[in-house]
């Protein structure tokens, strides 16, 4: 189903039956309706899924290493699409404990400058390819306590767009933040998401 005036899709189990909820968040020139299409992939029962749609296919233009102020207020419209989302589902009674935020690229920064910047004792995130946003972290913006969220991140070595530098500044960030942060790096993978990658993120779906 699609709302139309959010541009949320939604698909799996109506809420009030779902045991899980997975927001899933899509790359840069890509689609819900494409990040969606992962679910046949994971191996999880009795959930939700949802994917809210950027704006011309983008949640922000310029990478997210530039400053952020070059990102605005792109950036801010983005992480509130996220932020009402959550708060959306979480009004419909699913704690936030049952709920998992996904995303790819672009998706994976913005859904991991999300969580940090409402830490939270989340289901989990898994973030395939990505990393906090900004030239330089100001850490003033993460705030709260993961309380052993589990958090998967990974990337390839060389990655076109998400250096591992990055990967591992962020990684350790959260965990200062209490989360459990599981990092994975694959050699010489393109940019795109493996079949080992989404094991991984079953068995985070899993635990």
């Amino acid at each position: 189903m699609l709302n139309k005036e959010n541009q949320i899709m939604q698909t799996g189990l109506p809420l009030k039956e779902a045991d899980k909820v997975i927001i899933m968040v899509h790359g840069r020139g890509a689609s819900a309706d494409s990040i969606l299409s992962l679910k046949s992939h994971l191996k999880v029962e009795k959930a939700a899924f949802f994917a809210p749609q950027a704006k011309n296919h983008t949640w922000y233009p310029f990478s997210f290493l530039a400053p952020v102020q070059q990102n605005q207020p792109y950036l801010d419209e983005a992480l509130e699409t996220l932020s009402a989302l959550v708060e959306e589902i979480k009004a419909e009674g699913i704690p936030a404990n049952k709920i998992y935020l996904l995303g790819f690229s672009q998706g994976a920064c913005l859904t991991l400058e999300f969580a940090a910047r409402n830490a939270s004792k989340y289901g989990g995130v898994i973030a395939f390819t990505g990393g906090l946003i900004g030239e330089k972290l100001n850490l003033n913006n993460y705030q709260g306590d993961f309380n052993q969220t589990p958090i998967l991140i990974t990337t390839g070595d060389p990655d076109p767009h998400v250096p591992v530098s990055r990967v591992n500044e962020s990684a350790e960030i959260l965990k200062k933040m209490n989360a459990e942060v599981w990092v994975e790096i694959f050699k010489g993978r393109p940019h795109t998401i493996e079949f080992k990658e989404l094991e991984l993120a079953n068995q985070l779906l899993n635990l």
